[in-house]
């Protein structure tokens, strides 16, 4: 198990640019399963959870060419810009199939996204549940109802403790989705596209990464209506040819350098955020007291002295909760209560769409944060206002976002700090810790 030593105290300065967007790159990467011909994708992130889906679809006969990215002469400070074609054209049916083949799909939950695209242009698809972060239950129920009412059976295996799902031909149909899920609408938007007849997908989730899944389709032929809205309308069509697409920046990311930046920065310039693809980040940071100029599309935080939460205009605490796209997303929130804590003022989170995600602030309280977590959902933090120093010490990663934001806390703390099982860092954030030292950070990977 691998891990980082941490030295706080440090001032970061300087310029880094965000990878491309992790959720984005696992859907339209699934994308290239539905057709024969070639799909190239720009700007993918040399992340653990990508790669390793990458490798899953090399394993099943994909053939995947690194070509010349777009960009060059990148430094330290930069994401990668990986360039890579993808080709469909020989699929391996009885890999598809194998115990292997579900074991490792077991192991990476971005595998579920493959199921839509391996049920419309192959007939099935074999299933079980995927792995991923431990932040309570993330259940696939909508996925599922999906594909039923597009008229797939399921039929659980017994000994293996998978699903196999079949249909001889997906019937378009209106559904109302239960939640709206960006897996389960990216699934069956995928399942949708060749199915027969016009699919109609209410409470359909919304975000800039499924936009970008419905566009890159619409290149490769289909026919998908209402992106951007809950309602999307997707024609069936026979067959999808090749196309081009670049990977958005990732937002979690620029809300993460943002924390960053706001808790030990001395003047951060984040390029090519693609701000108009942020949603509510900034703002939600804004609410907590930081400071953030946009000039074109890069944000720019000034050294932060003291930021001040203010309350509502009632004169009530102010309250930060998640909600599904245009809502603020909840990859964040771990990032904004490390933040909060050196606030001026109280604030509020409610988490509302995992139930074990804030469990990891009993980490944050054991370096000297004020913080009352109330229940599984919900925590009150009392800022420092910088008056008291988070002092540094020994932890562990929960999950992707968690660890970021530990990561966050350690880089501002006194003394020297140990996260563990940074493995869960690395399925989400690009060679982290030599972008973050090119900014001043004092951090050693320990393998």
């Amino acid at each position: 198990m691998a891990s980082f030593i941490i030295e706080g105290g440090y001032p970061l300065s300087g310029e880094i640019t965000p990878q491309g967007a992790k959720n984005e790159a696992l859907q339209v990467i699934c994308a290239t399963l539905l057709t024969n011909e070639e799909v190239t994708i720009h700007n993918i992130p040399d992340i653990r959870d990508v790669n390793n889906l990458i490798q899953l679809l090399k394993d099943i006969g994909v053939k995947v060419t690194p070509r010349k990215s777009r960009h060059s002469g990148l430094s330290k400070k930069s994401g990668s810009t990986r360039t890579c074609s993808f080709q469909a054209d020989k699929l391996n049916l009885d890999y598809l199939e194998s115990d292997e083949f579900v074991q490792k799909c077991a192991a990476l939950r971005g595998s579920v996204l493959m199921i839509g695209p391996l049920l419309a242009r192959m007939g099935k698809a074999v299933i079980t549940k995927p792995g991923g972060d431990k932040i309570g239950r993330r259940r696939l129920d909508t996925h599922f109802l999906g594909f039923e009412k597009l008229g797939a059976r399921f039929n659980h295996i017994e000994g293996r403790n998978v699903y196999e799902i079949a249909a001889r031909q997906l019937k378009g149909t209106y559904m109302l989705l239960d939640e709206a899920s960006v897996t389960g609408t990216a699934n069956i938007v995928m399942a949708a596209v060749f199915a027969k007849g016009t699919t109609t997908i209410y409470n359909a989730a919304c975000e800039p990464y499924l936009q970008q899944l419905c566009h890159l389709l619409n290149q490769m032929g289909a026919n998908i209506s209402g992106i951007g809205s809950n309602l999307l309308t997707i024609v069936g069509v026979e067959s999808l040819h090749g196309a081009e697409h670049t990977i958005l920046p990732d937002m979690i990311e620029v809300g993460s350098f943002i924390g960053m930046a706001a808790m030990c920065g001395d003047g951060i310039r984040i390029k090519n955020s693609s701000v108009k693809n942020l949603g509510l980040i900034p703002e939600a940071f804004r609410r907590l007291g930081v400071k953030i100029k946009v000039e074109g599309d890069d944000l720019v935080i000034p050294h932060q002295r003291h930021y001040e939460i203010p309350s509502f205009i009632d004169g009530t605490i102010m309250t930060l909760a998640d909600a599904p796209w245009p809502g603020l997303t909840p990859d964040l929130l771990s990032v904004l209560i490390v933040v909060a804590t050196q606030a001026r003022g109280s604030v509020l989170f409610h988490q509302k769409m995992f139930e074990s995600r804030l469990f990891f602030v009993d980490k944050l309280i054991d370096m000297g944060a004020q913080i009352i977590l109330c229940d599984p959902h919900r925590a009150v933090v009392v800022g420092h206002d910088r008056k008291i120093t988070l002092r540094g010490g020994r932890m562990s990663s929960p999950d992707i976002r968690a660890g970021i934001a530990l990561l966050i806390a350690a880089m501002s703390a006194k003394g020297t700090s140990r996260i563990d099982n940074i493995e869960q860092i690395d399925r989400g954030y690009e060679h982290i810790e030599t972008r973050l030292n090119a900014l001043g950070a004092k951090i050693v990977r320990n393998d």
